[in-house]
């Protein structure tokens, strides 16, 4: 077969050589990187294009599954790390493998050869990420911020930092302290991994920070709209008006 091209994404130096090292065993793999960062990662695996990645998931400037959100190129993903919290969910997410360090030569050969075989089998890697993604979606962790790509850039927005998620299609608006950022997700997604007491669904179109929130307004005659510190109007259905009521205990 031919060589599989393979980059490390590993901010711990031992961790990183133990990698290196047990790669020598395997003369169909070429590691053509390594990086100590999530956001030098990110861009390696958009530039170098590599075959498989191994992953750790607990990185500086960028977490391994915040790296998934934004990739271009679509690699195999063998995830490292020393949270084994993180592993039902690794597996279940159609990852290659999972090495919960530290981990033995023996086991490291083990994802090698998973990772051969199902590049030899199939070459369904962009079918693979869209499960780990589909996958993350499904838990209830919550966020407390949101990875933006726009205009080549990576943005990290701090949750407290967003007034409120507007609906926008297959899209989410979301209106910052910086700025405005579309980004391809749902406001289901975010209703389930926004801080509920920090964040309401005041209407099928809007979700918002009650910090931002300056007053609320009655808007006909059975209708209300609410009025943001920084002036703008967001509409409130009933039942979101009923959730504010129960929220903010008036």
């Amino acid at each position: 077969m031919k060589k599989i091209n393979a980059i490390i994404i590993e901010d711990e130096i031992p961790a990183r050589d133990l990698l290196k090292k047990y790669l020598t065993d395997f003369d169909f793999i070429d590691l053509i990187g390594e990086f100590d960062n999530g956001f030098d990662g990110l861009k390696a695996i958009n530039e170098m294009k590599p075959d498989v990645v191994f992953l750790d998931v607990q990185m500086p400037k960028l977490t391994g599954f915040e790296i998934l959100e934004v990739l271009d190129h679509q690699p195999e993903i063998i995830f490292t790390t020393a949270f084994d919290q993180y592993a039902i969910r690794a597996f279940e997410q159609n990852a290659v493998d999972y090495l919960l360090k530290p981990f033995s030569r023996e086991r490291f050969a083990a994802a090698v050869m998973k990772l051969k075989n199902r590049l030899e089998l199939q070459d369904g890697r962009r079918d693979s990420l869209d499960k780990i993604r589909k996958h993350f979606e499904e838990t209830n962790e919550t966020i407390e911020r949101v990875v933006i790509k726009k205009s080549g850039k990576i943005h990290l927005i701090p949750i407290s930092d967003i007034d409120y998620f507007e609906a926008q299609d297959d899209y989410v608006m979301i209106y910052a302290k910086e700025g405005r950022f579309l980004k391809q997700q749902t406001m289901r997604y975010f209703e389930k991994h926004l801080d509920p007491a920090r964040f309401i669904r005041v209407h099928r179109s809007y979700i918002v920070n009650v910090q931002a929130i300056e007053r609320i307004e009655p808007y006909e005659k059975t209708n209300f709209i609410l009025i943001l510190k920084a002036g703008q109007k967001i509409s409130v259905s009933r039942n979101g008006m009923q959730i504010l009521k129960e929220r903010l205990d008036f």
